[in-house]
């Protein structure tokens, strides 16, 4: 670590380098503090000594942010996969107790998953682990491989992904693909009501909104229809499905969305469900984490809350 090697090295504190990662992932130094345990003023200390000792800024601030400096970025990695082999040499076999456990475990999914799971997945751990705390991160926030990698997420809810060899996967569900209307749309006919099935001219003259986290006006849904020589009318790109659903409510657009959450919102929203008229591809939900994780037990404790939340969503 450049001028660490000039010093004796023994007399470097380790914990330093828990708030640098911290730093690095949060880019904040109240937040830093707060995934670390330590206050502000101590996080701008503990950031000042480093600075010294590495003859580096580190970090510079930009309006409320943090931004590392290329130094930082270079050591970051290396500082992360050191603090990453110590955890598991320490935790070792060692039992992980949830109801003493003072920790955040931090998520990243769409909204189906906070609309759907985070409730359940909150009153469980509030039940067998009252100090845990957990938090979700939009899927927009960034790419998954990389958080992963930074350990700025403890795991991730997603459709199959492009993951390298060091990502371990658990599926969690299928997901099919459910077509939702207003109760009520003045453009389907009574009849369409009552089989709960869309003609699929019907399906590509209704307008339709989706959910997009980029502003793509195409999916999965529009790969199907392409291969049969066909094209929907996607009017509305929303980045949520809440806000989708809302849409859809009321009453001109119809929107493909995964059944699980089609379900959950019909009554409150007076939605009726309609089976795709083509045939579309079901993608699996997966569970995605660092395989440096494997074996670590509040890791191994938080995926089986997980596997077990979403249960219901197996059936």
């Amino acid at each position: 670590m450049g001028s660490i090697d000039r010093m004796n090295f023994a007399a470097f504190d380790l914990n330093l380098l828990r708030t640098f990662d911290a730093l690095m992932r949060e880019r904040s130094v109240t937040r830093a503090g707060e995934a670390v345990g330590l206050s502000q003023p101590a996080v701008s200390a503990a950031l000042n000594r480093l600075r010294h000792l590495l003859d580096d800024q580190l970090f510079v601030r930009r309006g409320n942010d943090m931004i590392p400096t290329p130094r930082a970025e270079a050591l970051h990695e290396p500082v992360r996969e050191i603090l990453s082999q110590l955890e598991i040499a320490l935790a070792g076999d060692m039992r992980f107790d949830p109801s003493a456990a003072d920790r955040t475990f931090t998520l990243i999914g769409a909204d189906f998953f906070s609309t759907l799971l985070m409730p359940e997945l909150s009153e469980r751990m509030a039940q067998k682990a009252p100090r845990i705390s957990l938090r979700l991160l939009d899927s927009a926030r960034g790419d998954v491989v990389r958080l992963l990698q930074e350990d700025a997420i403890d795991a991730a809810l997603e459709r199959p992904l492009d993951v390298p060899e060091w990502v371990s996967t658990e599926v969690l569900f299928r997901s099919p693909f459910t077509i939702i209307a207003a109760r009520n749309h003045p453009g389907i006919p009574q009849e369409a009501r009552a089989l709960k099935e869309l003609s699929l001219d019907l399906f590509c003259e209704l307008p339709h909104a989706m959910r997009s986290i980029d502003g793509s006006m195409t999916g999965h849904m529009d790969d199907a229809l392409a291969a049969m020589g066909r094209r929907r009318r996607v009017t509305l790109a929303l980045p949520h499905f809440q806000s989708v659903a809302l849409a859809v409510a009321r009453g001109r657009l119809i929107a493909a969305v995964p059944v699980q959450f089609a379900r959950a919102m019909a009554s409150s929203l007076d939605l009726a469900l309609y089976d795709p008229p083509l045939p579309v591809s079901v993608p699996d939900i997966k569970l995605y984490w660092h395989s440096r994780h494997d074996r670590n037990p509040a890791h191994v404790w938080l995926r089986e809350q997980i596997m077990s939340a979403t249960e219901v969503f197996r059936s």
